[in-house]
C-alpha cells in the first residue's frame, strides 16, 4: 500500500464522517438548536444579571414561566394542527378578568372563578375553531380579528369595573395559596404547566386524537382522504388553546389579585415567538410540546434579563423580532432543504483494497472457471414471477419462492405448472427456511423475521434486537434482514445486511462499503433476538453445516465466506474460509454430497475494485452525478459455486449465454435437481445435476424422515 493510500485509508476509515448524516436523520436534532440557544441564553443572562439564580428571583420568574408556558402549549397544539392563534393574549386577559370579576365583584368561591375563566377561554376558542375549522376562514386573519375584538372588549370592561375590583373586600386563603405559595418549592402555576405539558405530550404522541392533529397539520388533504375529520380536529385545537390561555389567565389573576390595562398585552407575539424559536414549524405537523416549553423559557429569560439589565421595551421588542425572523427563516429553509442536505452528506464511503483474485473466465483453468451449464435449465413460472430471491422445497416436493410484491408463491409438484399465492407477507420476502414443524421462516426486507404456518398464518417473530450503546443510528431495528437458517435446537440464525440502509438501498451500501452487516440469532424459547457478530460488509447467505455444529455466512461486498462455530473449542468465534473470490456471494445451501452450494449474484470488475480504493471519487460521484450514472457492482452476471467444509472450490456453474440465469441469488438441491432463483429474474430455473443423489432433500437433511 502506497503512502497516499495509507493516508486515504486512515482518513476515510477512521474519521467518522458518517456520524454527521446519521445525526441529521434523527428527529431529536430539531431540538438541538433550540436546546443550545436555551443553554446559551441561561448562561449569558445568568452571568450578566446580578442575583439571577437567587431563590426569590427564580420563584418569581417561574410563576411567570408557568403562566406563559400554558399559553405556549395551547398555541403549539394549534400550530401542530396547521393553524395559528393570534388571539391568545385576548383570551388570557378576558379569562383573567372573568376570574377577578366572579371573585372580587360578585364575591363567589374560588372554584366558581376558575370555572368562569375556563368557560371564557372555551367559548372564545370555540368561536375561533368554528370560524377556522368549520367555516374554513383563514386562521391568521380570523384570529387577528378576534384578537382585536377581544382586546377592545377587555379594555372596556377594565375601565368600567376596575374601581369595584380595587375596593372589594373579598379574600380567600385558597386564592392566596394559588397565587403566592409553593408545593415542594414549585409554584402552582409551574406545577400546572408541567402537568398539562406532560398530558398534552402523551396525547399527541400516544393517542389517536393526537395523531390526527399531527396528520392534519402535515397534510389536510391526505388526512381527509385517510378518513380523519379534519374540520372537527382543527376546531378542537382552538378550543384547547382557549382552555390553556384561560387557565393561565386564572393563575395570573390569583397572583396579582387584579387585572390592568397591561394584562396580556403583546402576549400573542411572545407566545408565537416562543413556539417558533423552540422549533415548532409554522407549516404544521412538525414540532412538540417540549419544543414549545423550551421556547417559552428562552423568550421569558431573555425578556426579563433585558429588562433587569436596564434595556427598554423597544430593545426587547427588537430582539424578539429578530429572534422570530431568524427562527422562521431556519424553519422554512431547513424544512425545504433537509432532504437535499442529507443526500449530499449521508453517503460516506470508506477505503478498501480488494485482494487479488483468480479469473472466472471460461478457459482460465482456475477452480472458479465458469461454464455454460445453467443455460440448460428448464423454466418454472416464466413471466409469472418478479424477483424470486430465494427458493425452497417442502417434504412433498412443492416449490416456494418470494416475490417483490410481498407474496410467497407455491408451485405444485411434480411438474410445477400450477401455482398459488401461499401467503401475503408484505415487504420483500428474501431468505427462506423450513423448521421441523413445517413452518416456513422468511427474512422480509425492511420488516424482520416472519413465520408462515402450514395453515398460512403469518406471524412476526422479530423486528429488532438490542441497541448497541455506541451507535448513533438506531441499530435495534432490522433494516435489511436477508437470509436465515435453523439450527438443530430450533434457534434461527439470520443476517441483517446493513444497519445504515433499507433493503432497496443496497446499491448505496455497496458504494459506501462501510462494514455494518451483522449475524443475529432468534431464540423461539424466549422470543429474544441477539447480535452475534458485527462489522461485516453486507452479510448475506446463511447455511448450517451438515453436522449442525457451525454455520457458513457470506460477506457479499468483501467477496468472502466465513464460518461461525456454535460448539466446540471455537464456539462463538468466526473464521474466514473463502476469500478474494471473483464473484459476490449470496445465499448458501447444503448439497447432497456433503458440500455446499453458493450463489454469486454478480462478478467483480476492475473498475469497481479500483473505485473502492478511492473513496473521495465515490463521494463526488454520489454528489455530482445522477444515480443512473453511478458506478455499481456488476450484478448482471453471476453463477453457482460448490465448496466443501474447508472452503475448497469443487465446482462452478454459469450461464454464459446471458439468457437463462445470468444473475443468481439462490439455489436449492432437491432430488437430483438444482432449483435456481434470482432477485432480478422473472422465473425459477431447474437444472439436473449429474451424479447427484436422486432421493436427497433438504427437509430430510435437516430434520430427518417424517415421523
Amino acid at each position: 500500500m502506497s503512502l497516499r493510500e495509507r493516508i486515504q485509508a486512515w482518513r476515510y476509515n477512521y474519521m467518522p464522517d458518517h456520524l454527521i448524516g446519521e445525526i441529521l436523520t434523527k428527529r431529536w436534532t430539531d431540538n438541538a438548536i433550540p436546546f443550545a440557544v436555551l443553554v446559551a441564553t441561561i448562561a449569558i443572562f445568568g452571568s450578566a444579571v446580578s442575583g439571577f439564580f437567587k431563590v426569590a428571583s427564580l420563584q418569581e420568574s417561574t410563576r411567570q414561566l408557568g403562566e406563559f408556558s400554558l399559553v405556549v402549549t395551547g398555541l403549539t397544539v394549534v400550530m401542530l394542527g396547521g393553524g395559528i392563534d393570534l388571539s391568545v393574549g385576548s383570551i388570557f386577559a378576558l379569562s383573567a378578568f372573568s376570574a377577578v370579576a366572579v371573585f372580587f365583584i360578585f364575591e363567589q368561591p374560588v372554584w366558581l372563578a376558575l370555572l368562569a375563566a375556563i368557560a371564557t377561554g372555551l367559548l372564545y376558542g370555540a368561536i375561533n375553531g368554528y370560524l377556522v375549522g368549520f367555516l374554513r376562514l383563514r386562521a391568521f386573519i380570523t384570529t387577528l380579528v378576534t384578537f382585536i375584538i377581544g382586546r377592545a372588549i377587555y379594555d372596556i370592561l377594565v375601565v368600567s369595573f376596575a374601581a369595584q375590583v380595587q375596593t372589594s373586600l373579598a379574600s380567600s386563603d385558597v386564592w392566596d395559596f394559588i397565587g403566592d405559595e409553593t408545593v415542594f418549592g414549585l409554584s402552582i402555576s409551574v406545577l400546572t404547566a408541567i402537568l398539562l405539558a406532560i398530558v398534552t405530550h402523551v396525547a399527541l404522541t400516544r393517542s389517536r386524537p393526537g395523531w390526527h392533529v399531527l396528520a392534519v397539520g402535515g397534510s389536510r388533504r391526505s388526512a381527509h382522504n385517510a378518513g380523519i375529520r379534519v374540520r372537527r380536529t382543527v376546531f378542537f385545537t382552538y378550543v384547547f388553546s382557549g382552555l390553556c390561555s384561560s387557565i393561565a389567565g386564572f393563575l395570573i389573576a390569583c397572583r396579582l389579585s387584579g387585572v390592568g390595562p397591561g394584562t396580556g398585552l403583546n402576549l400573542e407575539i411572545l407566545a408565537l415567538t416562543a413556539a417558533v424559536v423552540g422549533g415548532n414549524s409554522l407549516g404544521g405537523g412538525r414540532g412538540s410540546v417540549v419544543k414549545g416549553v423550551m421556547g417559552a423559557i428562552i423568550v421569558l429569560v431573555m425578556t426579563n434579563g433585558l429588562i433587569r439589565l436596564g434595556y427598554g421595551t423597544g430593545t426587547t421588542q427588537l430582539v424578539l423580532g429578530v429572534m422570530l425572523a431568524v427562527a422562521v427563516t431556519i424553519d422554512i429553509r431547513w424544512l425545504k432543504n433537509r432532504h437535499k442536505v442529507l443526500n449530499e452528506i449521508y453517503v460516506a464511503p470508506v477505503y478498501l483494497k480488494m485482494g487479488e483474485t483468480q479469473s472466472a473466465a471460461p478457459g482460465s483453468g482456475t477452480p472458479y472457471e465458469l461454464d455454460d451449464r445453467l443455460s440448460e435449465a428448464d423454466y418454472i413460472g416464466l413471466g409469472e414471477l418478479e424477483g424470486p430471491e430465494d427458493v425452497i422445497l417442502d417434504r412433498d416436493d412443492n416449490l416456494y419462492c418470494g416475490t417483490r410484491h410481498g407474496e410467497i408463491v407455491r408451485f405444485f409438484a411434480p411438474d410445477y405448472k400450477r401455482s398459488e399465492v401461499f401467503a401475503h407477507v408484505g415487504g420483500f420476502p428474501l431468505g427462506l427456511a423450513f423448521d421441523p414443524d413445517g413452518n416456513l421462516i422468511s427474512c422480509v426486507g425492511a420488516m424482520g423475521l416472519y413465520s408462515i404456518s402450514p395453515e398460512r398464518e403469518v406471524k412476526k417473530l422479530s423486528a429488532e434486537t438490542a441497541r448497541s450503546w455506541t451507535s448513533v443510528v438506531d441499530d435495534a431495528r432490522l433494516r435489511d434482514p436477508n437470509d436465515c437458517d435453523i439450527a438443530p435446537d430450533g434457534r434461527i440464525y439470520f443476517t441483517d445486511s446493513t444497519k445504515r440502509y433499507d433493503a432497496h438501498d443496497w446499491a448505496l451500501d455497496s458504494i459506501e462499503n462501510r462494514p455494518t452487516g451483522r449475524l443475529l440469532v432468534y431464540d423461539p424459547k424466549d422470543g429474544s433476538t441477539k447480535t452475534l457478530l458485527d462489522g461485516y460488509r453486507y452479510t448475506n447467505g446463511v447455511c448450517m453445516a451438515h453436522d449442525g455444529k457451525s454455520l457458513f455466512f457470506a460477506e457479499s461486498w468483501a467477496c468472502r465466506v466465513h464460518r461461525y462455530w456454535l460448539e466446540g473449542p471455537k464456539a462463538g468465534t468466526a473464521e474466514c474460509v473463502i476469500k478474494d473470490m471473483p464473484g459476490y456471494p449470496d445465499n448458501i445451501n447444503r448439497a447432497s454430497d456433503g458440500t455446499y452450494w453458493m450463489a454469486w449474484l454478480g462478478m467483480r470488475t476492475p473498475s469497481f475494485d479500483l473505485s473502492l480504493r478511492h473513496p473521495d471519487m465515490r463521494k463526488r460521484m454520489t454528489r455530482r452525478l445522477p444515480q443512473d450514472e453511478w458506478l455499481f457492482p456488476n450484478i448482471n452476471t453471476g453463477g453457482v459455486v460448490k465448496f466443501d467444509e474447508n472452503g475448497r472450490i469443487v465446482d462452478t456453474l454459469g450461464d454464459l449465454s446471458g439468457v437463462s440465469h445470468p444473475m443468481v441469488t439462490s439455489m436449492r438441491e432437491h432430488k437430483g435437481y438444482l432449483f435456481v432463483g434470482g432477485i432480478l429474474n422473472n422465473r425459477i430455473g431447474r437444472y439436473r445435476i449429474a451424479g447427484a443423489d436422486p432421493d436427497w432433500t433438504g427437509p430430510v437433511s435437516y430434520w430427518g424422515e417424517k415421523r
